[in-house]
């Protein structure tokens, strides 16, 4: 049967700060690359048949950890980048507190933000979901590695399996570079296996 594994990137130094990434285009740091190759360990026992990643180079280059142990290619899909956060992006959680205490507030509760141009969870769902959907397809009861980012993917899953918008806010985040294991039934069903696996560093 089809597997996807929905894989998180590896640390940045804006992940270490809390500074809000979305769409900005950050490297992996040393500890982020180090995730990635232990990571990449893990994931070659699971025999993939894909590799496609966000073409953003956090993504890319954790994806590139697993292709030099597969000798797979990795394609990319610009579907599969993170939530866009509009004047966010670059900023602490403090900073953003500090400018915006109430919509912050709203945000630490999954709850809808307008006005500062952060992309809803309805849309960030649905492009992600149909990327996977399109994966799926290729993979062909095989297994498929996704890189992808912590938003990205929480609500990706959520919407590919039919989740409402407010599911994905009551799983813990998923760890850089960690991952999700989605299975395809008899019948066609989707489930969760596994969530939020990975190294220990």
């Amino acid at each position: 049967m089809t597997r996807l594994i929905v894989w998180r990137h590896g640390q940045t130094v804006w992940n270490q700060q809390q500074r809000i990434q979305g769409q900005t285009d950050v490297d992996l740091d040393d500890v982020g690359r180090q995730q990635a190759a232990a990571a990449a360990q893990l994931l070659v026992a699971k025999n993939p048949d894909l590799i496609v990643s966000s073409d953003l180079r956090r993504a890319q280059d954790t994806a590139q950890a697993l292709a030099t142990l597969t000798g797979l290619p990795v394609d990319t899909d610009s579907r599969l980048r993170e939530r866009v956060y509009g004047l966010w992006e670059g900023l602490t959680h403090p900073e953003i507190e500090a400018r915006w205490p109430e919509k912050f507030q709203q945000w630490r509760r999954g709850e809808p933000v307008t006005d500062v141009g952060i992309e809803s969870y309805d849309d960030v769902g649905k492009r992600v979901s149909a990327a996977l959907a399109d994966i799926a397809e290729r993979a062909q009861g095989g297994t498929a590695v996704v890189v992808t980012h912590g938003g990205a993917a929480r609500h990706g899953v959520g919407a590919f399996l039919g989740w409402a918008n407010t599911v994905p806010h009551t799983l813990g985040p998923l760890a850089n570079c960690h991952w999700i294991e989605l299975r395809q039934g008899r019948g066609g069903a989707w489930r969760m296996e596994t969530y939020n696996v990975g190294p220990q560093l």
